[in-house]
C-alpha cells in the first residue's frame, strides 16, 4: 500500500489550513524548509515556502531541514490519530531528525 495518497491529503489539508487561518499563514510565510519522508521501501520530500507546500516528490532530497524516518503503518497511525505523536517518539516508531525549532514547527503544520 503506498503513501503518496494519504501524504497528498495531508498536504491538501495544510494548504487549506493556510487558506483558513491568517494569523497561522503569517507565522509559516517566510519560512523556507525541505523535509525528508523515509518509510523503508517509499521515500519521499517536500518543500515549504510562502506557507505552501511544493515539490512533493517521490525521492530523498539531499540535505533536508529535517528528516522523518517511521514504517507506513506508523505514518498512517500519526495521520488519522490512532498513534499520538509523542508516543511514536518515545517508543522509537518514529525517528526525527533536525534542529529543535524545526522539530516544534512540524506541530503546527498539521
Amino acid at each position: 500500500m503506498s503513501m503518496q495518497a494519504e501524504i497528498q491529503k495531508v498536504i491538501d489539508r495544510f494548504h487549506a489550513k493556510m487558506e483558513s487561518d491568517e494569523n497561522i499563514r503569517k507565522e509559516i510565510e517566510p519560512l523556507v524548509k525541505s523535509f525528508n519522508l523515509d518509510l523503508g521501501e517509499e521515500k519521499y520530500s517536500l518543500k515549504l515556502k510562502d506557507a505552501k507546500i511544493y515539490h512533493f516528490e517521490p525521492e530523498l532530497v539531499p540535505d533536508a531541514d529535517v528528516t522523518v524516518t517511521t514504517t507506513p503503518e506508523n505514518l498512517q497511525g500519526l495521520i488519522d490519530g490512532t498513534l499520538r505523536p509523542m508516543r511514536a517518539y518515545v517508543l522509537k516508531k518514529i525517528q526525527i531528525k533536525g534542529k529543535i525549532d524545526d522539530l516544534m514547527f512540524l506541530k503546527k503544520l498539521f
